[in-house]
């Protein structure tokens, strides 16, 4: 099926001051205990690693070899730990999932191996070799609260659980209800989804270009996920708004075939 679309245009995801749509920089200090998790964690783990590779070379004549072992251990903990962690589970590690955080491309898109190594072995010399000073220095002077392993990754550390709230829904706009009913959505990322209700739900607090920028940038993006392409005469808001609704209404028609009608 073709996945092209009547919208042309960059498909970068950022508004005209650069800054990526959907991204909310964690706090400085859910940031702080998050690493405070994973530090622990990677500590408990050095020094059961150590006390066992103690017990097994006791009284090894040669002295390389545990040292060799150790060293392999040390980096396996300070830096396979976290770029194992991120990788897999897209840019979590597990005090950044007690915490509600994700590292994410600048752009907002999942973080990719590169980064994640880059990141891992910045904070060599940010947290451990440190003490964290320089990475708490880094994070305080700027506003995204990016430290330099973010800026040499191209990675920001953003909130995903912010609590409770009232969310608004996005409604179907009428003359693209039929156009949405045979589309095909199933390709399209969470991600994308969500940077797409961003901008819905935020259109009123952009100026006037920036409304139209980050619409064709947004619908172009998306129409590379979605088919067929929508009606020629749909502005990219109308689009977004037609995907995301029919989205939802799947999305709930599934839920009650799996749980059935709720009760009361």
């Amino acid at each position: 099926m073709s996945h092209s679309a009547g919208y042309g245009g960059s498909t970068s995801l950022v508004t005209g001051d650069a800054v990526p749509l959907d991204l909310r920089p964690a706090g400085f200090a859910s940031r702080a205990v998050a690493f405070g998790i994973d530090f622990l964690v990677q500590f408990a783990a050095l020094v059961a690693s150590f006390l066992t590779l103690a017990l097994l070379t006791k009284g090894n004549l040669d002295e390389a070899l545990p040292v060799a072992i150790g060293l392999t251990l040390t980096v396996l903990t300070v830096v396979g730990y976290p770029v194992a962690f991120e990788t897999l589970s897209r840019g979590r590690s597990l005090g950044k999932l007690a915490l509600g955080l994700r590292v994410v491309s600048a752009d907002g898109t999942p973080v990719r191996f590169r980064q994640s190594l880059a990141r891992a072995l910045s904070a060599i010399v940010e947290f451990w070799l440190s003490s964290g000073v320089v990475g708490l220095a880094s994070s305080l002077v700027n506003r995204q609260g990016r430290r330099i392993g973010d800026f040499l990754a191209g990675t920001i550390v953003i909130q995903e659980r912010t609590g409770h709230r009232i969310t608004p829904v996005i409604d179907m706009p009428p003359p693209m209800a039929d156009w949405a009913r045979t589309a095909e959505l199933s390709r399209l990322p969470a991600d994308l989804a969500a940077v797409a209700y961003q901008y819905l739900t935020r259109y009123l607090a952009f100026d006037h270009q920036t409304r139209y920028e980050l619409g064709i940038q947004l619908a172009t993006t998306v129409s590379q996920y979605v088919s067929p392409p929508p009606p020629p005469q749909a502005s990219p808001p109308e689009y977004l708004a037609a995907v995301l609704a029919e989205r939802r209404r799947r999305e709930a028609e599934r839920f009650a075939q799996i749980h059935g009608p709720s009760a009361g």
